[in-house]
């Protein structure tokens, strides 16, 4: 019997292009001039592939937020203390942190989950427990974790979206939490995009000047030492990654095998969706950038993975914020899609039957 890894990748397939036809077709036949909705045009035929359904009416709002700590603080790549990852994953569940109250606005159901946090959580309603163990080791030294936890917290990812969504399709919206992620994330990015590491590595919780270049150089030397492999995105985990990134990789294909949309947040979830399009390239197809954070590598990611955001609103905050806020674009789009007036059934009148005005709608 195929692992779960392994079967995702034998039966993941394209978008559906019937549905992306007959949604552009239908685009065409709406009252409004043609293109007119610009890209909510394009975003809601993209979902339509996602879902199979032509007007995709999507069930449910997921927000997984998957908490892990890394051993590379120790380093000192981070403006805050090791210790803020567990009180944060107690404040997730407390409903007090960003994501919680955008997750009320939008109606959203948050997941937290602990991955890898360094420290003994008590068992709670509100936290899902998956720890791998308290925290990666640190990657400037040794490798992050054993190819074995690389793997096991990937199928992790994909066994909590298969768990969690309980209608299909839903959107799934990726979150993170973990004090020095983004210096993991750079080191991905940088590897698996093949961009210097000068280039991708950002302010993350806020450290500047000299404790700046101390992060990147941190990062170029862990490259140097492990030489990870960018044709081998587990390789990549093992060795520079986090369990939180893992398990985010895991649910983008769990989610993609249930033909839900993904939206990526920052830099965090774009990095692990590069882990995940390396394990499974079809993935690739089943994303979309709800943000652009102002973190460098962000948008060195974007570009690779060849996703435009929907909002580029200077956030750089994780945990799944950046995502829940476009996903009221993303459900304008196919509400327009699905519940605008053909000309034909608004009585409206064209200059050619077979297609609708082409005047600016402001004329």
């Amino acid at each position: 019997m195929p692992s779960p890894l392994e079967s995702c990748r034998q039966t993941l397939g394209p978008l559906d292009t019937h549905a992306v036809d007959a949604a552009t077709s239908r685009w065409d036949t709406l009252t409004k001039p043609r293109g007119s909705l610009g890209r909510l045009e394009a975003l809601a035929c993209r979902v339509a592939g996602i879902t199979g359904q032509v007007r995709p009416r999507l069930a449910e709002r997921l927000v997984f937020v998957l908490a892990g700590d890394h051993g590379v603080t120790a380093e000192g790549v981070s403006a805050y203390p090791a210790d803020v990852t567990a009180q944060m994953v107690y404040n997730f569940v407390r409903g007090g942190a960003a994501i919680n109250v955008l997750a009320r606005q939008v109606g959203a159901r948050v997941i937290v989950v602990d991955m890898g946090v360094d420290a003994e959580l008590p068992s709670l309603p509100a936290l899902v427990a998956k720890k791998v163990r308290r925290g990666t080791w640190n990657f400037a030294r040794q490798a992050a974790m054993t190819p074995e936890e690389a793997l096991g917290c990937v199928e992790t990812g994909m066994g909590l979206a298969e768990a969690e969504i309980m209608q299909r399709p839903s959107w799934v919206v990726t979150g993170d939490m973990g004090i020095g992620n983004t210096t993991a994330s750079s080191a991905i990015i940088a590897t698996m995009t093949g961009t210097p590491v000068e280039r991708v590595t950002g302010r993350g919780t806020g450290v500047s000047g000299a404790a700046l270049a101390r992060k990147a150089a941190v990062i170029k030397e862990a490259l140097d030492r492990h030489q990870p492999r960018a044709e081998d995105a587990l390789d990549v985990l093992s060795k520079v990654g986090g369990f939180e990134i893992g398990g985010l990789a895991g649910i983008i294909l769990g989610a993609a095998e249930r033909r839900c949309p993904v939206i990526l947040d920052g830099l965090i979830a774009t990095a692990a969706a590069l882990l995940a399009v390396g394990l499974v390239p079809a993935v690739r197809d089943y994303l979309i950038a709800g943000h652009r954070s102002i973190e460098p590598g962000h948008t060195v990611a974007l570009q690779a993975l060849g996703l435009e955001p929907v909002l580029d609103l200077e956030m750089r905050l994780g945990e799944g914020s950046g995502g829940v806020l476009a996903l009221p674009v993303l459900e304008a789009a196919c509400r327009l899609l699905d519940e605008m007036a053909t000309f034909e059934e608004a009585g409206v009148a064209t200059d050619d039957p077979d297609r609708p005005p082409t005047a600016d709608a402001s004329s």
